[in-house]
Order: C-alpha cells, then sequence, then structure tokens
C-alpha cells in the first residue's frame, strides 16, 4: 500500500520533511507556484533542489510514478511538482513541456479568476474552455503533464474532462452536497471527471469542510463513503491542502496575487482572513494514517482503504505522467 497525498503548500522546512516521514507519506504532490511567471517558478524549483541536497535522507524530487514505489522502499517521500495557476506558462504554449522537463506534472487551468485558458471558480460568468485553453490541455496531454481543474468553474471543468484525451484531476475539493462551499464541486462535475477516469483528491482544508475546523473524522469519513457510493471508489483519494505553517500573509498571496489592490477573502471572511484551524484530528502529516483508520470504521475493506490512501493516485500517476503514446 501506498501513502499519497496529492496537494500540499505548506511552509517548507526539515521538520516538515520529517512530520512526512513520520506519517509515512511515500509521495506529496506541491504547489510551486501560485501566480508566479516562468522565471519565477524557475525560481522555485532551485529552491526546492537545495531542499533536495540538503535532505537526500527524507525527500527527492519525483517525476514518474516508479518514484513512488522508490520512495516506500527506500523510507522517503517522493516530491511532486505542480501550479494551481497557468501563469508559469504565461502566453506560451511552449512552455507546457519545458516545464514538464523541469518536472512539473500538474497544472490548474485557472486559479479563482478568468485564465488564458479557462473560467476560476469565483467569476460571474463560465465561458468554459478558450481557444488557447483547448490548445494547452491538448499539450499537457502529449507531454503528460495532468488537467488540474480544482480551483475551476463547473462548465469549463467538465468542458475540460471531455475534451481532455486523458483523464483529468481534481486536486483538493469536496463535494458540493456535503459542504456548499463555493469552490467545493457538484455532482455533475465530479460525474463528468470521474466517468472519463478522473481523480478527485478530498480536502481538508477547513473552509470545505463540513463544521470548519470542527468536522470530525467520521463525518469526514462518512462523505468519501457516499462520494464512493455515486462515483465509484477507484477514483478517489487525498489532496489535503495543508497550508502548515504559513503566515496569514500567504493568503492574500495565493487570493489576490497581482491581479487586484484590494483584498480578496475568498472563503474566509473579512473578521478572519488568515488561515484556519486545522481539524484536531489533523493537524499535520503525522496525522495521515487518522484517515485510514476513519475510513475502515465508516464499512471500507482493507483494498479499498489502501486505494484512497495513496494506491489510487499511484495508478493514475501510472498512466498519466508519461508522454502520449
Amino acid at each position: 500500500m501506498y501513502r499519497i497525498d496529492n496537494l500540499q503548500y505548506a511552509n517548507w522546512s526539515e521538520k516538515i520533511f520529517r512530520q512526512m516521514r513520520a506519517g509515512r507519506l511515500d509521495a506529496v504532490h506541491v504547489t510551486i507556484a501560485y501566480h508566479e511567471n516562468f522565471r519565477e517558478t524557475v525560481l522555485n524549483i532551485e529552491q526546492w533542489n537545495r531542499w533536495f541536497e540538503q535532505f537526500p535522507e527524507l525527500i527527492f524530487k519525483g517525476r514518474w510514478a516508479g518514484d513512488v514505489r522508490l520512495a516506500h522502499e527506500s523510507s522517503r517521500t517522493a516530491i511532486f511538482f505542480g501550479f494551481q495557476n497557468p501563469s508559469p506558462i504565461e502566453d506560451d504554449i511552449g512552455l507546457v513541456e519545458v516545464l514538464h522537463d523541469l518536472g512539473a506534472r500538474f497544472m490548474q487551468l485557472t486559479y479563482n479568476n478568468q485564465s488564458l485558458l479557462a473560467t476560476g471558480c469565483y467569476e460571474d460568468d463560465d465561458t468554459g474552455l478558450t481557444r488557447m485553453g483547448k490548445q494547452v490541455v491538448r499539450e499537457m496531454n502529449r507531454v503528460g503533464m495532468v488537467v488540474d481543474m480544482s480551483h475551476s468553474a463547473d462548465r469549463s471543468t467538465i468542458e475540460a474532462a471531455d475534451h481532455s484525451a486523458r483523464p483529468i484531476a481534481i486536486t483538493h475539493a469536496n463535494p458540493h452536497f456535503w459542504q456548499p462551499a463555493l469552490r467545493n464541486k457538484r455532482d455533475d462535475v465530479i460525474r463528468a471527471v470521474t466517468q472519463n477516469g478522473g481523480m478527485l483528491g478530498f480536502s481538508l482544508y477547513p473552509h470545505h469542510l463540513k463544521d470548519n475546523s470542527d468536522c470530525t473524522l467520521q463525518s469526514f469519513c462518512q462523505m468519501i463513503a457516499d462520494t464512493a457510493e455515486k462515483f465509484g471508489v477507484d477514483h478517489l483519494g487525498i489532496g489535503s491542502d495543508l497550508c502548515q505553517d504559513q503566515p496569514d500573509s500567504v493568503v492574500e498571496w495565493m487570493r489576490v496575487g497581482r491581479w487586484s489592490k484590494e483584498i480578496d477573502y475568498g472563503e474566509g471572511s473579512a473578521a478572519a482572513p488568515g488561515f484556519p484551524p486545522m481539524p484536531s484530528w489533523y493537524q499535520d502529516n503525522r496525522d495521515f494514517g487518522n484517515i485510514a483508520k476513519g475510513l475502515a470504521t465508516v464499512g471500507f475493506s482493507q483494498t479499498e482503504v489502501d486505494g484512497i490512501m495513496g494506491d489510487n493516485w499511484f495508478r493514475f500517476y501510472e498512466q498519466n505522467f508519461g508522454p502520449e503514446v
């Protein structure tokens, strides 16, 4: 059984890398760009290269599914790169292949706003994939970069799932039927993604949870069981959206970037604009195993638990990180 968390944006440190090992995480997909342009993204990759050099006994750069197996066998964590915005490719489709060569394996077509590729979930009007968006999806399919629609609007997500020749992902979100947050996904959106072979990673970010920071493990795992009944357990995994040790100022960068002079509180509020407290049963990577225990209590078999905890993502990596054949 592999353990994979398919989305984190922590304030990275040796402490967190050691907590990944304590939680027996074989792989973590990390966000290395929110609003950065190409050059700024390269600088972030340089920083990760220094961490790989400093802590080779804890982490290494993941490129292929086989690196998850290597991580498991060597008691390390493979780190896979992804973007929460297409800003690293700027307006140049050729940078898709360049960034894949540098290790990028996931790219959201939008953050919360309209991009050159598609519509974000905070826009009033969802016009779907743009002309460039369709071309970029095709190029991502060709090189083996996964289309991620976690922050995209409904029509754009459904069109991406249908237009893509390879399965896409929602790496970190929950069903709208459980918690009607703007970022959580309605049934027709999840259905479009999963029926095309794609994946949904369940988020532990409190604004995406029923009862927010007070969400119980039982409630979270029952939601996963209800989702599995609707869409099939083989298409489900974890994308915790863990933002551990980040200062509140980082929320402003995530939500605002450079596009606005005003503060965009997103799913928070003016009274509490920073990071909300995590649920008591999931404070950091050391608690990853609590999810497995909770899944067993709501009726999942051991094989199904293993799938949700990482094996489903591993299979998805095997099918989608290499070039199109």
